[in-house]
């Protein structure tokens, strides 16, 4: 009898976008994390990803995800900041007006991928 194996439901993403104002913290290995809603927290750690800009689809890089976790949006602390390499505030603001009134995100880690 033929065994059938269940084919994944979500292709594993290849491409990631971030807005052209954060590349440079991105580029130089700077920004760590991002912040993502459900729909992109389909990363698979391990993989290495194309990074562009939104705005353009201009390629900026690759980089290498090393881990993806559930992260509540009043769980956003300091320490996710500094890997944002940007101010608490800012960082709230910033995920709030992407994702409003979402409180289920995920912290997509990662890191810059040397030629």
């Amino acid at each position: 009898m033929p065994i059938s194996i269940p084919m994944p439901t979500k292709s594993i993403p290849t491409k990631i976008t971030f807005f052209e104002w954060l590349l440079p913290l991105v580029i130089s290995g700077k920004k760590i994390i991002t912040i993502r809603d459900e729909a992109e927290s389909h990363y698979v750690p391990g993989t290495i990803v194309e990074v562009s800009a939104l705005e353009t689809g201009k390629f900026a890089c690759f980089i290498k995800i090393l881990s993806v976790a559930p992260l509540a949006f009043d769980e956003i602390s300091e320490f996710h900041a500094e890997q944002e390499c940007l101010p608490l505030d800012k960082l709230k603001t910033l995920i709030s007006d992407i994702y409003p009134n979402i409180e289920k995100l995920y912290v997509i880690n990662f890191e810059l991928v040397n030629d």
